[in-house]
């Protein structure tokens, strides 16, 4: 197949054209390079299957393919707070526009969700069916708020059109191509560990994490593509395996033998205290659970930010 997949150079989507090539597919990436970067696809720019274009999905897109992955929009708070107003629009008219054209080409549909639909969960571990606690009108608002507005188009799409959709749900992930200055948990720690600067903890560090390796995550999103026309999602995707910031921050600092100490700061505006996927959806519909744990996936993340803070 020809595949689409939105915000295709930027962290998960540069390892979903990977392996979507891997497999056997023609890929057809677009991003606006906002936060994707050129250098996560550079090594695929000889395979004949991929072709990369610049577009922003907030302007309509006319192509042909197969099937769309649509992951555009900024992840991380520092990214997606920079320009709140285009986040949401990435998120709103970038699902308006993917979708029309899903309708006009008669193709399947994957959305990227996130956990922060749950917003500051009052459920744990969180499950579809919870409806969350979001905060419409706070700084994380255009980001937690844009993403449940796309859902809410992909399901009336799916109903009013038959458009065929797939809504995952994405809990935090890590791993190699993570962009070095995207203020997340993971790729924040490593950074300060490997360049012996203190590391910063917010509040007490004992709000809780799951950390999902990008390789999993890629499979279940694969799984989840491939699934029985009635899956719809959404589906949570990420690794039950439940960790305190602080106990991250000290794990980070014992594998990489930095002298590194922890600093404490406040804690951000409408953090959530708690985050772990209940995922016996994905267990049940796809046979997906997470492989990789997280001392082998720290590792092989640390390696790649060694490589990358050595080249520069």
């Amino acid at each position: 197949m020809r595949v689409l997949v939105t915000g295709g150079a930027g962290f998960l989507g540069s390892h979903l054209c990977e392996r979507l090539l891997g497999d056997g597919h023609e890929v057809l990436c677009v991003d606006n390079f906002f936060t994707g970067r050129k250098s996560n696809v550079r090594h695929l720019m000889n395979n004949p299957g991929f072709e990369l274009l610049r577009h922003d999905v907030t302007e309509s897109l006319r192509v042909e393919v197969d099937q769309i992955y649509n992951l555009a929009c900024p992840a991380s708070p520092v990214h997606y707070q920079h320009d709140p107003i285009h986040t949401m629009k990435t998120s709103v008219l970038g699902a308006i526009n993917i979708l029309g054209l899903a309708k006009r080409l008669g193709v399947q549909i994957f959305q990227a969700s996130t956990s922060e639909v749950y917003g500051d969960p009052e459920v744990h571990p969180q499950p579809e069916g919870y409806w969350g606690k979001v905060n419409p009108i706070g700084i994380r608002s255009c980001y937690d708020e844009g993403k449940r507005c796309a859902e809410t188009l992909f399901f009336d799409y799916h109903r009013q059109h038959d458009i065929s959709i797939k809504v995952a749900r994405i809990f935090n992930t890590y791993g190699p191509r993570m962009n070095p200055d995207d203020g997340r948990v993971v790729s924040n720690f490593i950074v300060q560990a490997l360049q012996g600067e203190d590391i910063t903890v917010y509040g007490e560090g004992q709000q809780t994490r799951s950390f999902c390796y990008v390789d999993d995550l890629i499979d279940g999103f694969v799984c989840l593509m491939n699934s029985d026309s009635h899956v719809t999602g959404p589906v949570n995707l990420g690794n039950p395996g439940e960790f305190t910031v602080r106990e991250l921050a000290e794990h980070v600092i014992d594998l990489t033998g930095s002298a590194s100490k922890l600093v404490f700061k406040p804690l951000p505006q409408d953090d959530p205290r708690q985050r772990k996927p209940d995922i016996s959806k994905a267990k049940s519909l796809l046979d997906w659970q997470p492989e990789v744990k997280l001392d082998e996936g720290l590792k092989r993340t640390i390696a790649y930010f060694e490589k990358l803070l050595s080249a520069e």
